[in-house]
């Protein structure tokens, strides 16, 4: 069995941030506020035109993408927590609220507002999605906080020993 091992930064949204996107019905980014670039790590640019699953972290159960569109393709608005994956691939939690835009009574957008997770609520919620993945048979992930200190004592040494953090920290384990 073959294992990988990588180090991602998580980023925190700020408690008085709102990160803001429109897509049109097929999930495409036409409109994101300067906290959804700069939390995203992406230039707006770079969003406009791509699919909102640019952000998609592999920890999110494909189930609960599943329930999001099926309740918004259905007319209704959909509340929950996403972890979003970071252009530099760290992440980032938030608790989003996703409905529809309408003109003249027709569908023609989706908007999406969303806001900053506690960190006792994002441990909970990424338990939760673990059991769901492992339950979907899909890859199961664990993660590990490290104190800043040790993380840029790890950063370090990889550099000083010409290794990435995760080659160093797996030689570290097998020994």
């Amino acid at each position: 069995m073959e294992t990988s091992f990588a180090i991602f930064q998580e980023t925190e949204v700020p408690e008085n941030e709102l990160i803001i996107s429109r897509t049109d019905l097929s999930g495409i980014i036409t409109y994101v506020n300067d906290t959804f670039a700069e939390i995203s790590g992406y230039d707006n640019d770079e969003l406009i035109g791509q699919s909102h699953n640019i952000l998609r972290h592999p920890d999110m159960p494909h189930s609960v993408f599943k329930t999001l569109w099926d309740t918004i393709e259905a007319g209704n608005s959909w509340e929950g927590y996403v972890k979003n994956r970071r252009k530099d691939n760290g992440y980032y939690w938030v608790y989003a609220n996703i409905s529809g835009v309408y003109k003249d009574g027709k569908l023609v957008e989706y908007k999406s507002l969303r806001s900053f997770v506690p960190k006792a609520k994002r441990d909970e919620v990424q338990k939760v999605y673990d059991e769901l993945r492992q339950n979907e048979g899909d890859t199961v992930r664990t993660v590990t906080y490290l104190p800043a200190d040790l993380y840029t004592s790890l950063k370090l040494e990889a550099s000083d020993s010409g290794q990435s953090i995760d080659d160093l920290v797996i030689a570290k384990l097998s020994k």
